[in-house]
């Protein structure tokens, strides 16, 4: 794919696949927050953003969790103390 108009020399843009979450792991994790938010009614923008924000929160305490969830077989592996 080309250049777009703009965009800095050497930058090349390349479309995902419509369903790719594992060119983005990050996405795997939709449903972790979902799930504190799913069947509520809340009073404003505010009490959403503040329920989400403690989930992500609570996620922090889950690691292994959240490694199951967006690690891949075939992603390198990064051992401690690597530089």
């Amino acid at each position: 794919m080309g250049n777009c108009p703009g965009m800095p020399e050497g930058i090349h843009l390349f479309p995902l696949p419509p369903y790719s979450p594992e060119l983005q792991p990050a996405e795997r994790l939709w449903p972790l927050v979902n799930e504190a938010v799913a069947n509520q009614v809340f009073d404003s923008i505010e009490a959403v953003e503040e329920l989400v924000c403690q989930r992500c929160r609570d996620l922090l305490n889950l690691p292994e969790l959240i490694r199951g969830i967006t690690c891949y077989h075939w992603w390198p592996h990064v051992t401690q103390g690597a530089t």
